[in-house]
């Protein structure tokens, strides 16, 4: 009977989440001054805009890669001073979730460690680039899936609307 418990323990154990970083690495990264040094001349009263992309590919059983993507503009006087594009990657290795609890892991905990890495590799080369620092703002990554996942909710009961009309 003891070993009966034992077993059990041991196989409970086995369900037990496991969320690993493997490693991170820098994907893609571009940086664009299309003015050249006309750029120089303008006053600095910079417009800065900043998209966010993130993509999940499973690479094996239980190894996922997440890309987070960060797309910088900038631009004085309407035009575009610097275009930076910083693609921050890593392996996860992620065991025991499944759905919906997978998807918040890809989608919040993933990105959460990659954001620190991108936002320094943003910095390092817009200063290299000759341009004063730019430090991004911390991103909730958990607000940003809950709203995701409002939406869908939000578009799929429309669409359920409409099947029955």
């Amino acid at each position: 009977m003891a070993e009966e418990q034992n077993g059990a323990a041991v196989n409970g154990e086995a369900q037990q989440v496991q969320f690993a970083m493997q490693r991170i690495y820098l994907k893609d990264l571009s940086f664009e001054t299309p003015m050249g040094a006309e750029v120089f001349k303008k006053q600095w009263k910079p417009e800065v805009n900043q998209e966010l992309n993130t993509k999940t590919a499973k690479i094996d059983e239980d190894l996922y890669e997440v890309a987070l993507t960060l797309t910088i503009t900038v631009k004085v006087e309407g035009e575009t001073a610097f275009l930076v594009e910083v693609q921050q990657a890593g392996l996860f290795g992620i065991k025991g979730l499944e759905g919906q609890q997978l998807a918040q892991a890809l989608n919040t905990a993933c990105p959460n460690i990659l954001f620190p890495y991108a936002r320094e590799v943003v910095d390092n080369v817009v200063t290299k680039g000759s341009f004063p620092a730019l430090m991004l703002p911390p991103i909730n990554f958990d607000a940003l899936f809950a709203a995701a996942l409002q939406q869908a909710q939000q578009q799929a009961a429309q669409g359920e609307e409409k099947t029955d009309a």
